[in-house]
């Protein structure tokens, strides 16, 4: 295929870069790869340590997507090996070892919804899982990887430095993490990595075991790690700020309108393909009400995951809902199924109602958000988490004043959940609301 200019590429790809180790190699990288008329392999490593991606994922998927559009080759490397390890990356603990269903489980939903960003026709995408690699490592092979990198370089990433000088027990099998991740660059001869800034010293060990292998090291690609919704913290589902690209088409929208003024040209910059002079242009308030910039960056979110009428549509319940005059109350809501199991002396607490419509991801965070009257039923604030609430197939949830949840029951004659799954979310509910 006939690739765009040089200069063309360069302009849209380094468009939001946080870092790239460098541009002169990326240059040299894509004049190559012009003349000999051969993509470049361009990686990037995702641990399916949980089930969803959210935006926060979306912003270095986007961007291995503008590789493709370019004619450049994705390959998305599923880490069902390093996920047993866990990424030590902006981590003040060890991260717990996850089982093998667990990674398994994760990875399935990983390619659906990576799908909904990327190219994935098998001209333009590759997907491999290190497992392919790192499984079949001896302890001669483990030995000659840990002999590439010393403790000190080690010590000098932030994460493991912090750690160190707190006195927090850093162990041996963290160390290994990046090296595994620097010999996945090596197995799919990456000419490219993407990552967030919390990967850069990963990255990097990518080029070092690379040189040592005898090929050229990868040009790293650094994106900006995306702020959350609350403005506070990265993007993170454990907090409760994210936007994931499953959510539906209202939601999605309505989470959106939440976003801090202050963040709005980020969003703008890392979500959308709007120009510099439009995204000046909305986020000025002196030339776009702040209210119609995020409305159109939530049509324009909406529109990437769900097309443009279910944006519209969107845009329309929203208003609705929240205009002077609205009925106060979406047309269409989703239907959200709780387990009748979780019901106690005729009803179910608030707060793990809460739970069970998925408005919090733990107990403590239902907790919160009961106690801080962003909780309704049926209109009716609840501000006690312990208050058992008789609640009716059909009756309205509502968190804060933009999502909406109607109840539903699961029956077992119809989801055919084994007693032994339900044991065991009660269990965990449990535990969590203590």
């Amino acid at each position: 295929m006939a690739f765009p200019s040089v200069d063309d590429q360069m302009a849209v790809l380094t468009c939001g870069c946080d870092h790239l180790y460098s541009k002169a190699e990326l240059r040299a990288r894509l004049t190559a790869a012009r003349e000999a008329n051969r993509p470049l392999r361009v990686k990037l490593g995702m641990d399916p340590t949980a089930p969803d991606i959210h935006l926060g994922h979306s912003v270095v998927l986007r961007k291995m997507r503008q590789f493709q559009d370019f004619g450049h080759k994705a390959v998305l490397i599923i880490g069902d090996y390093t996920a047993r390890v866990g990424d030590p990356s902006g981590r003040s603990k060890t991260r717990p070892m996850l089982s093998d269903d667990d990674v398994t489980r994760n990875a399935e939903t990983y390619f659906a919804q990576a799908g909904k960003i990327l190219n994935t026709d098998e001209t333009a995408l590759e997907i491999r899982r290190n497992s392919e690699w790192l499984a079949d490592l001896n302890l001669v092979d483990l030995l000659k990887l840990t002999s590439q990198m010393t403790v000190a370089r080690m010590l000098e990433r932030d994460t493991f430095a912090k750690r160190y000088k707190a006195g927090v027990e850093i162990y041996i099998h963290e160390f290994l993490y990046p090296l595994m991740q620097g010999q996945d660059s090596v197995e799919i001869a990456a000419d490219v990595e993407l990552g967030g800034t919390d990967q850069t010293f990963n990255n990097l060990v990518g080029r070092d075991l690379q040189r040592n292998a005898g090929q050229p090291p990868q040009v790293v690609m650094i994106m900006p790690i995306l702020v959350g919704i609350d403005g506070a913290e990265k993007m993170s589902k454990s907090l409760g700020n994210t936007i994931a690209v499953t959510d539906p088409p209202l939601e999605m929208f309505s989470r959106t309108m939440r976003i801090a003024d202050a963040l709005m040209a980020n969003y703008f910059k890392l979500l959308t393909t709007r120009d510099a002079e439009e995204i000046k242009t909305l986020t000025d308030p002196d030339q776009t009400h702040p209210r119609e910039a995020k409305t159109a960056l939530g049509k324009d979110i909406v529109s990437q995951y769900h097309g443009p009428e279910a944006a519209e549509a969107a845009a329309r319940e929203f208003d609705q809902v929240h205009k002077p005059g609205g009925a106060g109350m979406p047309d269409d809501i989703e239907t959200a199924w709780i387990d009748p199991a979780q019901f106690r002396d005729g009803g179910i607490p608030a707060a793990i109602l809460a739970t069970e419509l998925q408005f919090a991801q733990t107990g403590s965070a239902a907790k919160r958000l009961v106690k801080q009257g962003g909780f309704r039923v049926n209109g009716n604030t609840v501000t006690d988490p312990n208050t058992v609430i008789e609640v009716k197939e059909g009756d309205v949830v509502q968190r804060g004043k933009r999502e909406f949840r109607k109840v539903g029951f699961l029956r077992e004659s119809v989801v055919g959940r084994e007693p032994e799954a339900q044991n065991e979310r009660k269990s965990f509910l449990k535990d969590d609301m203590a």
